[in-house]
């Protein structure tokens, strides 16, 4: 739930409205706070206990809100501050009216102090806790130390990867680590390089390890990121160099065979398969919340690491953590800075916050990615200066080194320009069947709005470059599968091995002596930097992508970002929402915005309501 804001009240014809509540319910759902959808689960939840009090009915109506606003609970006494200018009951007289309701007797709510669960997020969240401190307070790894150290050296040869080397260390020591960083810090290098120490430390014992993340895309990311992580000059093993890499599996190896040990745990990171959280605990086809490995079935991997965390839902991690045998090690990566799943929780931020005093969780400062200007603004946008934002967006100056990053803020018209290029360019190699051509083009420039609807949506920005490619072209129609249409899966199809996230252009193919006639593909990314094709016919839940949500581009990079902001008061403007936007470009980043919008995302934090960090503090 985020800071306070102005609802706008429903009109009688409102989709939100529900036609049939009653008192308190209906005031609050027609001052636009709650939905009809909010209010049709409370009073069957109402009718199911015998609950008859109107301020239990609302209780659970705000509950169910906070859930589908991202929140785990909600705190009664506080909630007037999110609405003000609504009338709700006194905090003191509506707590106590939860805490004497038959709901909460009965254990459908969960009422803490003042903060107020639906049961199922309530025990989630007790066993995320119960889980995170059982690992931490288990017996140490038992690893030689003097082993360690020299593979820790080995790995993390240079005075520049100290804050990496550390994180390493961390986790050789911890069942349960978190390594938090924003893009650029090294999180991926310092994952394979880890890997490399691990494996240098098991010797000849076998050491099944498992990547995943929270979505395919970013699993497909993740591997292809640390296949470029072992190519960097200095990895052990690569060109035949162990690079100081020592090799514990015989005594007193010869350099040669230590050489090859090297080069071939650097061919075993390379092979590591990412998958997705759901295919690593195993699809159960009678449930969406359960597992085939559980606690009666845990995984078989002694090394499990997660990438992008900061997109793990609560439910997620409770049956991730539920799945895990206690004497495996859990490595959690991500960018606690950046948005939080789509789905109740904020795990990876509460973790941090939540363990930052106990030694767990390592923070990796140093960007190596972006050039000078995009991490100043990065930084400035992290740290809440909104003057500062200001400051380095008004310079907008053009680098002085050519890996500096560009940063400006344009007018929302100059974009026609930009836009109908690339969208002219995608239709030229799409139409020529240039397929490898059409992907470095749409890979090349993200507009990333904030909105999926309304004047700064993504559809009405998707229509508005369609309108521009027509004007280029001399049409004033495109067909559904015009050439250069780019698209994101929006549902994961496994027959397929399409997953929601995935993106992709369409492009003609040539014919063949099997297919004489002319069609049209879907020359869908791959991890491995590659694409593939699939007939556009088999491509069914798919959205055009000229523009796309800055919650969907999270785990992906483009060279340039336009970020689009909306108006000061939109709901969902927040500084993580801008972090997580500025943050997807290599090159250069644009902002089109008012100032008023700049500071308002800048200063406005999307706060969740959760009890995960203070339990785990």
């Amino acid at each position: 739930m985020t800071a306070a804001t102005a609802f706008v009240p429903l009109d009688d014809h409102d989709r939100r409205r529900a036609r049939r509540a009653r008192g308190l319910l209906a005031e609050i759902n027609d001052a636009g706070f709650l939905e009809a959808a909010d209010v049709h689960v409370a009073q069957r939840l109402a009718r199911l206990g015998g609950e008859t009090s109107p301020e239990v009915l609302l209780a659970v109506a705000v509950a169910v809100r906070a859930v589908r606003a991202g929140s785990v609970c909600v705190d009664l006494r506080s909630v007037g501050d999110l609405a003000p200018g609504v009338r709700w009951p006194d905090p003191d007289s509506w707590v106590s009216s939860v805490r004497g309701s038959a709901l909460v007797a009965d254990g459908v709510l969960c009422l803490e102090g003042t903060d107020l669960y639906l049961r199922r997020y309530w025990e989630e969240e007790r066993q995320v806790v119960e889980d995170l401190r059982r690992r931490d307070e288990s017996e140490p790894v038992a690893l030689d130390p003097g082993m360690v150290a020299a593979a820790l050296a080995a790995y993390f040869p240079d005075d520049d990867s100290t804050d990496q080397r550390l994180a390493a260390a961390l986790s050789c020591r911890r069942w349960t680590s978190v390594i938090t960083g924003g893009p650029g810090t090294g999180k991926t290098t310092t994952i394979a390089r880890l890997l490399g120490v691990l494996l240098t430390v098991a010797g000849d014992q076998p050491l099944r390890v498992a990547l995943a993340a929270p979505t395919g895309k970013a699993a497909a990311r993740m591997g292809q990121a640390l296949r470029e992580a072992t190519d960097v000059p200095g990895f052990p093993g690569r060109d035949g160099a162990a690079d100081g890499a020592v090799d514990w599996a015989g005594d007193g190896a010869a350099d040669g065979a230590a050489d090859a040990a090297a080069a071939r745990r650097r061919d075993q990171i390379r092979g590591y398969q990412a998958s997705t959280i759901h295919r690593l605990l195993g699809w159960r086809p009678d449930s969406s919340t359960r597992f085939r490995h559980d606690r009666s079935n845990p995984l078989p991997y002694d090394v499990v690491v997660v990438d992008e965390t900061s997109m793990v839902s609560l439910t997620l991690m409770a049956r991730l953590l539920e799945s895990m045998r206690p004497q495996a090690r859990l490595v959690l990566v991500g960018d606690a800075d950046q948005l939080a799943s789509v789905e109740a929780g904020a795990v990876l931020g509460d973790v941090v916050r939540g363990w930052s005093s106990t030694g767990p969780v390592r923070r990796l400062d140093r960007t190596r990615r972006f050039g000078m200007n995009i991490a100043e603004l990065a930084q400035a946008i992290r740290a809440g200066d909104d003057d500062e934002v200001v400051r380095v967006l008004r310079e907008g100056r053009v680098p002085e080194q050519p890996d500096d990053g560009r940063v400006a803020w344009v007018e929302a018209d100059s974009l026609d320009p930009l836009l109908g290029d690339q969208a002219l360019r995608l239709w030229e190699a799409g139409r020529g069947g240039e397929a490898e051509r059409a992907w470095q083009v749409f890979e090349g420039h993200r507009l990333l709005c904030a909105h999926r609807d309304g004047p700064y949506g993504v559809g009405t920005w998707n229509r508005r470059v369609e309108r521009l490619l027509m004007a280029a072209v001399g049409q004033d129609w495109l067909e559904e599968w015009y050439p250069g249409r780019p698209f994101i899966v929006n549902a994961n199809d496994r027959g397929l091995d399409l997953w929601n996230g995935d993106t992709g252009v369409a492009c003609l193919a040539a014919p063949s002596a099997s297919r004489p006639g002319a069609r049209t593909v879907g020359v869908i990314g791959k991890g491995g930097g590659g694409t593939r094709s699939l007939p556009t016919t088999r491509l069914s839940d798919v959205s055009t992508a000229h523009a796309m949500t800055v919650h969907r581009s999270q785990g992906s990079q483009f060279a340039d970002v336009t970020v689009l902001l909306p108006e000061p008061d939109s709901r969902i403007l927040t500084r993580e929402l801008f972090y997580t936007a500025v943050t997807r470009a290599r090159d250069t980043v644009r902002v089109v915005g008012s100032e008023e919008a700049v500071r308002a995302a800048v200063t406005r934090r999307a706060q969740r309501a959760t009890g995960l960090a203070r339990r785990l503090g």
